[in-house]
This record gives C-alpha cells, structure tokens and sequence, in this order.
C-alpha cells in the first residue's frame, strides 16, 4: 500500500505534543518553550513533514513566506542564501530571495512594500537600507501599522561588498600570533584596495598584531617591513614582492586574499626564493585554486552557509517575537597547508 505523507498528527504523536503544540512550533503563534519548539522542528524535519502553507495562510490569515533583500548575486552570496534557506525551511517556512538595486532610498522603499505588502511574515535585508525601513519596535512582530518585522543585517554593503561579521579580521591576529610563536620576526602584509571594509579590517588588524607582538619581551625583534600593494590584483602582489630587499627573508608575508598569496609565492620563485623557507604566505577566502598550488596555501575559510543561517534565526526570532539569538558559530577557520610548512601549531611527527 502506498505511504500516506506524514501529517502535524504523526509530528504530535512522535513529539509527545498536542497538535496545537506542533501548530505553534510551525507558525510561531502562541507561547511555547524554545526546547520543545526546538523538539518539534527536529520531529518534522526527521519525518519529512512539509505544512499546507496555502491552508496555513486561509486559517490563520499568515503566509509562511519570508523575504530576503539582496543585491547582485555573487557565488559567496549564493553559499549564504543557502544556510539562510535551511534554516528558514527547518522552521517551516518558504523563503523567496528578492534582488533589488539601485539608491539606498529604493531599496529602503522596496523593503518597506515587501513588509507592507501582506505577503510575507519577515523580511530579512542582506544590503543597506534606511532606518525607516527597520521595524519599529526593532524586530517586533505584527507591529501596529501591520507591516511585517524586517530585519537588517550588515552583511553587504551597495557594491556587495562585505561587511559586518563577514568583514571581521580578528583571525588575522591569529596568525601573526602563530607564527611569532613559530620563530618568524619579520613581517609584511600585502593589502586590498582600501574602500573595502574587510581589506581595511584585515590591514588594520596586522599592524595592532605585529605591533603588539613588537613590544613583547617575550617575543624581541618583531618588526613589521611594511603594508605592500593596494589592490585584489596578483600581478601587483608578484611586483610588490620584487620591490622587497635582497635580506628580506626570513619572511611571513600575511596576505589579503589568495589572489594576492598567489601572486606573492609567484614574485618569490622569480627571485629564488623558497616558500615555504625563505618565505611562508597566508591568503584569505579558501579558493580551490588555494589547494591546488604547489606549495597548497594555507589560508582563512569563510563559512558563509553559517552566516546566513545566523541571519535567518534573528529573522525567524522576530517574526515570533522571541528574543534576539546569540552569534551562531565562527564563521573563520584557519586552514594550515603547506605555504607555512603545515600547522606551526600541530606536534613534530617523529
């Protein structure tokens, strides 16, 4: 006999929970505990328990759709979207991502009709919008002019550049912290163009790291050779490096991104020099290109899916009218590879 799809009955039944519970934990109505809530959406997901949206909405006059504001679609924003999706459907939600360009002020005027139009439950902004556009309380639900709450998170800015906690450059201290614990006291970094906020945050969080390293008497003669290149250019990496001088190694060169890492290891074999040896090179963003160089680049991974993912909880948070969630996971990870000679952390093999 062919299987029925599974029902809020079976979510109940498997859950320990009244069917009213289950209608709660899917639509955020009425007051439940974040566990059981939690219990439920696991039961369902489990059990592949899609709810009736259309039905939902005639019942209880809520849609369960929310929007996502975004601009161009670039394929870091696309990993985003994805982790913003699963959480989003793991709470029995349709999300629908809406691309919208232009001045600050349309997109502000867009986010507005999308929360006034009736449509959605939430709407999420992943660019820049006017305060006005935000709910008012910020992040309440059904507020009284009956827009839905919108939620703005600074992940991109106009240009889709990023911002926020995918900006964040604190692992950069990491490692320049690592690596003068390895023994390397001479250091550069090799920039991004500067109207980028995470380029900025990476350069800035260098000099403080090589500064305070600087002035350790634990760790004498740290010195920073200076902050190289200006630019997302590998060529202008591989040019900076020829402009170092001949007693330039031993080196740490902290790099903006791989292109920029590539194009150091690049400038470092046309003058003889070994990476890793005279050399060791970090890049930023985990290309795939990355671990198919010779020497493979150690370099910082983005989680974007666990950005979007954090997103959408503040968003599902609001809609509910539930407290605003913590910081979900770290979003950077250190991936040690052969540009550094591995992990300087990890024990000497015998």
């Amino acid at each position: 006999m062919p299987q029925h799809p599974p029902t809020s009955r079976d979510v109940a039944r498997l859950a320990g929970v009244s069917q009213a519970t289950v209608s709660y934990a899917l639509t955020g109505r009425g007051t439940i505990a974040a566990a059981t809530r939690e219990r439920v959406l696991q039961v369902a997901e489990s059990i592949g328990y899609r709810p009736n949206l259309a039905a939902r909405s005639m019942r209880t006059r809520r849609s369960g759709r929310l929007a996502v504001v975004t601009g161009a679609t670039l394929d870091h924003q696309v990993r985003l979207l994805t982790g913003a999706g699963e959480v989003a459907e793991a709470a029995g939600y349709v999300m629908e991502t809406h691309t919208v360009d232009g001045t600050v002020e349309q997109r502000t005027a867009r986010v507005r009709d999308l929360a006034a139009s009736g449509q959605y439950e939430g709407v999420l902004t992943l660019v820049p919008v006017l305060p006005e556009a935000l709910s008012s309380p910020p992040g309440s639900a059904n507020p009284e002019d009956g827009t839905s709450p919108v939620v703005a998170e600074a992940t991109f800015d106009e240009q889709m550049r990023s911002l926020g906690n995918l900006a964040d450059a604190s692992t950069v201290e990491v490692l320049v912290g690592t690596l003068v614990a390895a023994g390397y006291r001479r250091f550069v970094h090799v920039a991004g163009p500067d109207h980028y906020a995470s380029a900025r945050a990476r350069r800035d969080v260098y000099l403080a790291s090589v500064a305070r390293a600087a002035a350790d008497p634990a760790t004498p003669g740290v010195v920073s050779l200076g902050v190289l290149g200006g630019s997302w250019s590998g060529d202008d990496a591989r040019r900076a490096v020829a402009e170092l001088p001949a007693d330039a190694p031993p080196l740490a060169v902290i790099a903006a991104n791989d292109y920029l890492a590539a194009g150091v290891v690049r400038g470092a074999a046309e003058r003889g020099w070994s990476v890793p040896g005279d050399l060791v090179v970090t890049g930023w963003d985990d290309f795939e290109m990355g671990a198919l160089m010779m020497p493979s680049l150690t370099t910082v991974a983005v989680d974007f899916p666990e950005a979007g993912r954090t997103a959408m909880r503040r968003l599902v948070a609001a809609v509910r009218g539930e407290p605003r969630p913590a910081a979900g996971a770290p979003i950077h990870r250190i991936v040690w590879r052969e540009s550094t000679g591995g992990d300087p952390t990890a024990p000497a093999s015998t």
